[in-house]
């Protein structure tokens, strides 16, 4: 039998030869043709409101709400749309400024608080005479902090700064027991205590001899019925009294004793947030 097929009209054909997986020629050809589809990410598409409603954007919101009222208002009031415009420009630059100004970039809790502020701008007034301040420092082992160590010719101190509500009146029981309204203190006054007594302890160490560091309480806000007064250990005052309750005392070191005893302070209580 011959190897060619005959045709009915004579001609003849090769053989046609099916491979048992019809599908794997066209795909092997198919692989060395066609190109690799590129592989993208799936892209989000972000709806501008939900962007604007985010926390972040908040501030701008109201800026632009204040900006279109102001120039509503002023061009009414002017009957000149342009002078409303350009008012509504200008409060949203007040505005900016403001907030600038108002509002740090250091988040909250790296903050110092109103009430240390005001203390330590009263202790900024005292390096002239030879005292010398560190701020934030951190008990090591422990999560208190010192608001405010001082180290200067009458001795050390260490001053916690507290602002309380003005509304509620600071009172003494027995001359053991602080309240702020119907708020017990004790728990306040035995941390400040805590914080002057292991600062004491470390500075002592290296120092090489004993150093009492006095605690106190520097209290804003309500008013306190008395100049200074030892509760528990503790001095407390009102606020504004704190340069002058650590410069009533007489003289107690050199100067030389005061660089070293600020330098040693200065190691044994590092930073509270890791920076001087």
């Amino acid at each position: 039998m011959d190897s060619d097929h005959q045709r009915e009209d004579g001609h003849s054909t090769s053989p046609i030869w099916v491979s048992d997986r019809p599908d794997e020629g066209e795909t092997a050809s198919a692989k060395q043709s066609a190109p690799t589809p590129p592989t993208y990410a799936p892209v989000k598409r972000v709806a501008m409101s939900s962007v604007l409603s985010h926390p972040r954007f908040h501030h701008l919101r109201l800026r632009a709400l204040l900006a279109v009222g102001v120039a509503l208002v002023a061009g009414f009031l002017l009957a000149d749309w342009r002078a409303g415009v350009t008012a509504g420009v200008i409060a949203a630059i007040l505005d900016t400024v403001y907030r600038a100004r108002s509002h740090s970039a250091v988040p909250a809790w790296r903050r110092s608080s109103v009430a240390e502020r005001r203390t330590e701008a009263q202790l900024r007034k005292l390096e002239r005479n030879g005292y010398r301040t560190l701020h934030a420092r951190a008990i090591p082992g422990t999560e208190a902090q010192i608001d405010h160590l001082v180290v200067g010719p009458t001795g050390v101190y260490a001053v916690d700064s507290e602002k309380w509500d003005k509304r509620l009146p600071v009172r003494v029981q027995m001359g053991k027991k602080l309240y702020h309204g119907p708020f017990d203190k004790k728990e306040r006054l035995t941390e400040a205590l805590m914080e002057a007594t292991k600062a004491g302890e470390l500075i002592s160490k290296e120092f090489g001899r004993q150093v009492s560091v006095v605690p106190s309480l520097a209290i804003y806000g309500p008013a306190v019925p008395w100049k200074v007064m030892s509760i528990r250990g503790v001095d407390v005052y009102d606020g504004v009294r704190a340069r002058r309750w650590i410069t009533k005392r007489e003289r107690a070191l050199t100067d030389a004793e005061i660089d070293r005893l600020y330098e040693i302070a200065a190691t044994v209580l590092p930073p509270r947030y890791g920076e001087d």
